[in-house]
């Protein structure tokens, strides 16, 4: 059991580290493309259409997948200044209710983002020549990422191994 904790906690690690890298290029990419028109906007006088649009999805999937590794790393909204108070069986008790509640949250974020894109899949954004349903898969994606962490976070503590420190499982994958 064990050592398919530590199987799943080393690609969940990487699964994290690739959704950071991912945020963080996006980032990179949509304050150079948001430059880039500003640029082309005064200096050229031309201002191109796909910059904005394209920024946004960026910012959109940039803010979803760091939320989700925050979601990984436990820097998601708790009960922080009760488990100051709490003696540790509290302590585990409203966790797990945070817990459970972030679960439900990127359930509902796959259920509706899923219905989203797919209700809108059939309408075509005309700067990009992309689906509209592009723009909710970020909301997709990051429900999938946050259910998955926060299974990870449950199962180690239902397993006694919530003390697992995840910097040595980063460091072996």
């Amino acid at each position: 059991m064990q050592t398919a904790m530590r199987q799943s906690a080393a690609v969940l690690s990487r699964i994290s580290t690739l959704a950071l890298w991912a945020a963080g290029i996006g980032l990179v990419l949509m304050t150079a493309f948001t430059g880039w028109q500003v640029w082309a906007r005064y200096v050229l006088n031309a201002s191109p259409s796909w910059t904005e649009p394209l920024s946004v999805l960026l910012m959109n999937w940039f803010i979803f997948l760091g939320a989700a590794v925050g979601v990984r790393e436990g820097y998601h909204l708790g009960f922080d200044v009760l488990l100051f108070l709490l003696p540790e069986k509290g302590k585990a008790v409203l966790r797990t209710i945070s817990d459970m509640a972030v679960l439900f949250f990127g359930v509902g974020m796959v259920w509706y983002g899923f219905d989203l894109a797919r209700g809108t899949w059939s309408a075509v954004m005309p700067s990009l020549r992309l689906p509209v349903g592009v723009d909710y898969l970020p909301i997709l994606g990051g429900g999938v990422l946050i259910v998955l962490f926060t299974l990870e976070r449950l199962a180690r503590r239902f397993s006694g191994q919530e003390k697992l420190d995840v910097e040595m499982i980063d460091a072996t994958a």
